[in-house]
């Protein structure tokens, strides 16, 4: 008697069933609805494939790691536990997506391909021409995903706040500390929150309903910069963030947000969008009431 041989199936994991073509958000939303329960590491590879899409769709496992500041195994669990078999089923997926954006796009445009230019860089290019070419995009990216409604609310903010409180710590500090140089050149009260020390700890007791917190971010924030959104919504100042993870923790607590876009190939953050919105932000402020803030702006000679 031949003995039987027993077979074993095995059992991959499914793909999720995303939504039809005509939702073009889909990915997107799937990601976001389930971003809650991911762990710290991998709301960081959510947070970068929801704000940069059309990057992640293209980028290897190892290569979204580490602009995401993880491990390519992080991501490869991140692909699973949305219920994907592996990272290139989420990549497809992800390229699915940008194609049917970039459609939806193009409908919507003039579709004639005029006002074409040259390319700003050679095709054949290094690392010093790459890295201005994702400041570009950076800029363009920003300027593309700009909430005017937000930009507006967060200009009356200012310019209706007794007191400006400006959080941001470490590469922040400096682009906190620009801010607040531009506000008070249009003699607004601005203070700086980049540092736990006693005299910042004075500073954020001082946070009442007529104040106005501006929390800058990167990636992760740091808890001094939450702990300034909290007390702000706690004490019901006006809590806003200029931030490049729409994901993040400093974004749930914000009223109003303003996103920047920070992707390149360099070792630190690009951080040439963030100065354009400062600089745009001071201006819109300055634009307000500019008959009033002209003779004090002549005096400085900033021009």
């Amino acid at each position: 008697m031949v003995p039987m041989k027993r077979t074993i199936t095995t059992v991959k994991p499914t793909t999720p069933v995303l939504d039809g073509a005509e939702d073009h958000h889909s990915l997107l939303a799937y990601i976001q609805a389930r971003f809650d329960g991911c762990s710290r590491s991998q709301k960081d590879v959510a947070q970068y494939i929801v704000d940069h899409l059309d990057e992640a769709a293209f980028q290897t496992a190892e290569e979204l790691a580490r602009h995401a500041n993880t491990s390519s195994s992080t991501v490869v669990r991140f692909s699973q536990a949305l219920g994907f078999e592996g990272f290139p089923e989420l990549q497809a997926a992800a390229r699915d997506e940008y194609r049917r954006m970039s459609a939806h796009a193009g409908t919507n445009g003039n579709g004639n391909g005029s006002g074409s230019s040259a390319p700003l860089f050679p095709l054949e290019r290094g690392e010093f021409e790459a890295s201005m070419l994702a400041d570009q995009t950076n800029l363009e990216q920003t300027a593309l995903k700009a909430n005017s409604a937000a930009s507006a609310a967060l200009v009356d903010a200012i310019v209706g706040a007794e007191r400006v409180l400006v959080a941001g710590t470490d590469q922040m500090a400096f682009f906190a500390s620009y801010l607040r140089h531009l506000l008070m050149l249009l003699d607004l009260r601005v203070e700086l929150a980049v540092s736990p020390s006693q005299e910042v700890l004075s500073r954020l007791g001082r946070i009442d309903e007529a104040s106005l917190v501006i929390a800058l971010s990167a990636g992760r924030p740091h808890p001094l910069v939450i702990r300034a959104l909290k007390l702000a919504r706690h004490r019901k100042a006006t809590a806003a963030a200029i931030t490049d993870a729409t994901l993040s923790e400093v974004a749930k607590l914000a009223e109003i947000q303003l996103y920047y876009s920070s992707s390149t190939p360099a070792y630190v953050r690009s951080h040439t969008a963030l100065l354009s919105v400062i600089q745009a932000l001071a201006h819109a402020v300055y634009s307000r009431n500019s008959d009033r803030y002209d003779e004090r702006i002549k005096a400085f000679r900033l021009k």
